[in-house]
């Protein structure tokens, strides 16, 4: 059974890493000044704290006028800041019926009691803001049409590139276009920081032809030359189809255009050669990168490098770059040692495992939920089935939200230890979350059900996986061929690998 106890794994110290409280003031806070002040404000209002009796009488009526006045103006104060949350409150419900039931103007003002057309800029702005970090494209777009009807709205490029950007990730490049076109009709400054997040939203789809025609032209125009970013953007994609023969034009033409490689491009190459098993070009262009004296190796480089020789297996040359990075100065981070604890526990060695936990544990480096999924599914292969249920007992202690891999590790680890109870538990567990499934978790829960032979279930996990919309693939028949192989049903098995066959050959033929 693995332990959590081995010998010590040689990591050098580093400098503690538990964050520092930050100091408490024990001075007042200078009071906030009076949004409504009085236009007429006593500069002496008690010169004499004892008046005498022949002025007590006009005094006294001062001080009920004065009085008045406060009230009066503490009244509108309140009145004043009633209207404004009311505003805003109003202006937020405007923009919900907007998107959510594509009311009129004319509803939206019967009902909210707010012109469509006078919303308030932070609300629509944080609104737009909210979709596009969240990647919603649609509705980022129908908040940006509303916007542009506001009667505040200006142009602003800035809006224009995070939006392209957006559609970029979104794979939409016709919709960037469209924006990209607005930007020129409403006069905005086109720089070449417009033009590269158009770029960058061509070459994600993999819209090459449209990607270097851009690149050609912002080459030959003097007010929006390519520079290393650019460059970098379109080194990446290449970079994600194995292009590799594009990506050596580009960083020649980078050469000729009197542009340096930064950081990101060489982390970029290095993580992509590591990926692919190509180390001869990986190790070629880290040593090209340390003889650079305008940028230097960081934690991205070392993760990049150790992920590239622990996927692979190679233990030894992974312990060994991590060595020559740290003696370079590169201190580790939570991805580090994610990346090799997740090496040693595929390569099985869970004493120089549980040495990389105590070290987190000795410099507190807080676990992530990406770390326990390492561990759990470390520990699941490894048959420690109560070690992993402790950790996951212990991540949902700590509130980490177990996503789609933690169940799916959970469910392979029970499958293979002949466990359908267990299995049975995970799915009540996911019945009261709001995890997000994918193919690879009916993936193995289909292959789960098939190694313990429990035939019915499989068929149900199938179906089911059927009814949540995601499509069986090749990896799914498999497992099911082999159950039904396994269980003596040749006749299944023969009329599933025809039906494979089938599928292949019409998508051949399409």
């Amino acid at each position: 059974m693995a332990s959590l106890q081995g010998p010590t794994f040689p990591f050098p110290p580093i400098p503690n890493h538990r964050s520092t409280p930050k100091p408490t003031s024990l001075t007042t806070p200078r009071s906030k000044p009076d949004p409504f002040p009085d236009p007429n404000p006593d500069p002496d209002p008690d010169p004499d704290p004892v008046p005498s009796s022949s002025s007590s009488i006009t005094l006294s009526n001062t001080q009920k006028r004065w009085g008045l006045s406060m009230e009066k103006n503490k009244t509108e104060e309140a009145k004043e800041r009633k209207h404004v949350v009311n505003t805003k409150i109003a202006s937020k419900k405007a923009i919900s019926v907007i998107l959510r039931r594509e009311a009129t103007k004319a509803v939206i003002e019967k009902k909210k009691g707010i012109s469509s057309k006078r919303l308030l800029p932070r609300t629509v702005l944080e609104a737009l803001h909210e979709r596009i970090k969240a990647l919603r494209w649609e509705s980022a777009l129908k908040i940006f049409e509303l916007l542009r009807e506001q009667l505040w709205y200006r142009p602003n490029s800035g809006i224009y590139v995070k939006l392209i950007v957006m559609l970029g990730k979104c794979k939409q490049p016709q919709k960037a276009q469209e924006l990209f076109q607005a930007m020129v009709d409403e006069g905005c400054i086109i720089n070449h920081e417009v033009y590269t997040a158009l770029l960058s939203a061509y070459s994600r789809s993999c819209q090459f032809n449209e990607a270097f025609t851009l690149l050609e032209y912002m080459k030959n125009n003097p007010n929006c030359r390519p520079d290393v970013y650019t460059y970098s953007i379109l080194i990446k994609s290449f970079l994600q189809v194995s292009a590799f023969d594009k990506v050596s034009m580009l960083l020649s033409d980078m050469v000729s255009q009197g542009i340096k490689p930064s950081t990101v491009t060489y982390n970029t190459l290095i993580d992509a050669y590591g990926k692919s098993g190509r180390f001869a070009d990986m190790e070629s262009v880290l040593a090209e990168m340390l003889c650079q004296r305008h940028c230097e190796p960081d934690a991205w480089t070392l993760n990049s490098t150790l992920r590239a020789f622990g996927a692979t297996g190679q233990i030894e040359m992974m312990e060994k770059c991590y060595e020559k990075f740290l003696v370079a100065g590169i201190e580790p981070n939570i991805r580090t040692f994610n990346i090799l604890l997740d090496s040693y526990g595929k390569n099985g060695d869970y004493e120089k495992m549980s040495s990389v936990m105590q070290y987190m544990q000795k410099y507190h480096f807080s676990w992530t939920l990406v770390t326990y999924n390492v561990v759990i599914d470390a520990f699941g292969r490894a048959g420690d089935l109560k070690q992993m249920e402790f950790l996951f007992r212990l991540m949902q202690s700590e509130k980490i939200k177990p996503n789609c891999v933690t169940f799916c590790s959970l469910v392979r680890a029970y499958g293979r230890a002949g466990k359908p109870e267990k299995i049975e538990s995970v799915l009540r567990i996911i019945e009261n979350t709001d995890v997000t499934l994918d193919t690879v978790f009916f993936n193995c829960l289909v292959d789960a059900f098939g190694r313990m032979e429990r035939l019915a279930e499989m068929k149900e996990a199938f179906e089911m996986m059927k009814s949540k919309g995601f499509n069986p693939d090749r990896v799914t028949y498999k497992s099911m061929i082999k159950a039904y192989s396994i269980a003596g049903m040749s006749r299944q098995a023969k009329e599933l690998q025809n039906f494979v066959r089938s599928s292949e050959d019409s998508k051949d033929q399409g």
